[in-house]
């Protein structure tokens, strides 16, 4: 008889303590800049191994000072494994994305993740590959959107979500995601109106 293991997750500094202690013991820079959805650049690179070229931008949408707590808090609400996930290196510093999903109760040290079952967390110290940050606009307009190379980044959190979270204390399921965008484009058609 399985019984379901109970999970016990630290307090956000204690698992990005652990964090950087591993990134030492592996030699990775442990000054750690994490990212969201809407700061990753996938673009096609056919030279490139893999096809493709992954980078990341900071310039067009910031996150606020307080967007790695919220996420950490919506992710620790639900039984999924959160995952610290490293996707290289910039000006050394370790470019982070944090993902949540049971995807990765799977996923172990075969994989590159260095599990901490007792808090439903993993790690992902990845390699010492150098990610570009992408500072030129039409670059990152142009990036891949759908069907992006590196699957994880799909579990990633997003800087809309957390603005929702701020809004409504809550991310909004897709059609209340869609009533708010249909509510705020009539709000712009009538207030030119006048």
């Amino acid at each position: 008889m399985n019984q379901a293991v109970t999970i016990d997750r630290p307090p956000l500094d204690q698992a990005i303590q652990t964090w950087k202690k591993l990134l030492a013991e592996r030699g990775l820079a442990a000054d750690l800049l994490w990212v969201f959805e809407e700061n990753l650049c996938f673009e096609k690179a056919p030279r490139a191994a893999g096809g493709f070229h992954a980078g990341f931008q900071t310039k067009f949408s910031k996150a606020t000072e307080d967007a790695l707590d919220i996420a950490y808090e919506h992710f620790c609400e639900t039984d999924a494994r959160i995952v610290f996930y490293r996707l290289g290196e910039n000006r050394h510093r370790s470019v982070c994305i944090m993902l949540g999903d049971a995807w990765f109760d799977a996923k172990g040290d075969k994989q590159g993740y260095n599990r901490h079952d007792k808090w439903g967390m993993s790690f992902h110290p990845g390699g010492r590959n150098e990610i570009e940050e992408v500072t030129d606009l039409s670059r990152w307009l142009r990036r891949i959107r759908r069907d992006r190379p590196l699957h994880e980044v799909d579990f990633c959190m997003a800087l809309a979500t957390i603005d929702e979270i701020k809004v409504h204390g809550r991310a909004l399921a897709p059609h209340e995601r869609f009533a708010d965008q249909v509510v705020g484009r009539l709000r712009r058609v009538f207030s030119h109106a006048d």
